[in-house]
């Protein structure tokens, strides 16, 4: 499958100035206790930083059994992500911050949550992090490597400040309209202190994708829209055989407008705008026929809506976190979403995909073609107390030509559920036995 390739583009000709995120660590958040990493530059070079030119890799998949711990990794990166664009809108004096410690051991209530990104931006490393408990921040700190060696930005202690020699006095006075339990990158970032705004921008540009919300029709259609998408779209659409020839985007008429606005209370002066749909062509015997997104098989609907969210990522080089990437999706076009972010000749921009998933093919070949590197596969796995580890495939150090899902199913990676078939035939055997009762009674 071929999705608008670049005529004459050599991925070795780029010039490497991507924002990238090269680890995540995180300690104390939901199911993960102790501090865990995860490192998304390559320990395979042949499979990696030599195919796309890159330092990190575009596309980590996180597998393990239910409950494991794979969405709180994922959790624990969107809540670092959310802060940081919240905690100065939202945050009022006094109020505390909401986070999610460990809930299986008291102890962690009292300890802080913690959260560190190492990002590479405009060839300049940076180190980002901060620790939380529930009334304020404990500590925060920003580095950058220019020219390999370290620079200290700021460092925040509770209310004590550091700053290194390259930090102007204007980011000095920030920390005096700073609150407690807001952090400092937020507020220099909007103070306009640009030593900071790589990294803030960064956050800005992460995006979510998570299957269990509810997705606003209206304003995703509006992104559809202005940014272009429409064609694209269609053509993932096509390649997945659903039957679609072609799409459009349609506004209502004067005569829907009318009603529905007469029917509508509206406050004086305002006016309200039309309301646009989505028309997909599909093939019949007799011809094309219009139907609207809601119209769709959720499968369609889906591969629309994720379509959306890659495509956004991968022109403006940003990070995807998608929980669920197969959800009502098959296998194969999973697969083929994750190739537009390994491919260097459409994924041009950086961008990288952090996904989990239970579906175990994709750790293998689909249609002859190897879906994930060993250097993007990581598992998790919950120890005898709940705590969630995360751990690599190169822990292994599995053969390139191995077959990797046949491995994990057979447990020789861990991360997969441990079955008592007793217990499942108890629990089965007691509801028969709790059903004659309530029949004879």
């Amino acid at each position: 499958m071929v999705f608008w390739y670049r005529t004459g583009y050599n991925p070795a000709d780029r010039e490497i100035t991507s924002p990238m995120l090269l680890s995540f660590r995180v300690a104390n958040h939901r199911s993960l206790r102790d501090e865990q990493q995860l490192l998304l530059t390559p320990t395979y070079d042949t499979e990696a930083a030599s195919t796309h030119g890159y330092p990190a890799v575009t596309v980590i998949g996180i597998f393990g059994a239910n409950a494991s711990g794979k969405s709180n990794v994922l959790d624990a990166l969107i809540y670092m992500r959310n802060l940081v664009r919240g905690s100065l809108r939202e945050s009022e004096p006094g109020s505390g911050i909401t986070r999610f410690p460990f809930a299986l051991d008291f102890s962690a209530s009292e300890d802080p949550s913690l959260y560190v990104v190492d990002l590479l931006i405009d060839g300049v490393r940076y180190t980002y992090g901060f620790a939380v408990n529930d009334e304020r921040v404990v500590e925060e700190w920003l580095y950058s490597y220019p020219l390999k060696k370290k620079r200290e930005v700021f460092h925040r202690r509770n209310d004590e400040y550091s700053y290194g020699e390259h930090s102007p006095h204007s980011m000095k006075q920030v920390a005096n309209i700073t609150e407690s339990n807001v952090l400092f990158l937020s507020v220099a970032a909007r103070s306009r202190q640009e030593l900071v705004r790589p990294v803030y921008d960064w956050f800005m540009r992460v995006s979510v994708r998570n299957p269990r919300s509810v997705r606003i029709a209206p304003r995703m259609l509006d992104s559809v829209d202005r940014l272009g998408l429409l064609n694209r779209i269609v053509e993932l659409l096509q390649a997945a055989d659903t039957g679609i020839e072609s799409a459009e985007i349609v506004e209502e008429t004067d005569a829907e407008f009318s009603e529905r606005t007469a029917r509508q209370k509206t406050p004086q002066g305002f006016v309200p705008e039309r309301r646009k749909d989505v028309l997909f062509k599909h093939r019949g015997e007799a011809g094309t026929f219009p139907l609207t997104l809601r119209e769709q098989s959720l499968g369609t609907q889906a591969l629309y809506e994720i379509g959306v969210d890659v495509f956004r990522a991968i022109d403006r080089g940003a990070v995807l976190i998608a929980d669920e990437l197969d959800s009502s999706l098959h296998p194969f076009l999973t697969a083929q979403l994750i190739r537009l972010f390994n491919d260097p000749a459409i994924n041009t921009e950086g961008a990288q995909l952090l996904f989990s998933s239970h579906d175990t093919t994709l750790l293998g070949k689909i249609q002859g073609e190897e879906v994930l590197k060993r250097d993007s596969i990581w598992f998790t796995e919950k120890g005898d107390h709940g705590a969630t580890e995360l751990f690599p495939l190169t822990d292994f150090k599995p053969r390139r030509d191995e077959n990797r899902e046949r491995r994990y199913l057979a447990g020789r990676y861990g991360a997969v559920p441990i079955i008592s078939d007793s217990l499942f035939a108890a629990a089965v055997t007691a509801r028969r036995e709790a059903e004659n009762v309530s029949q004879k009674s």
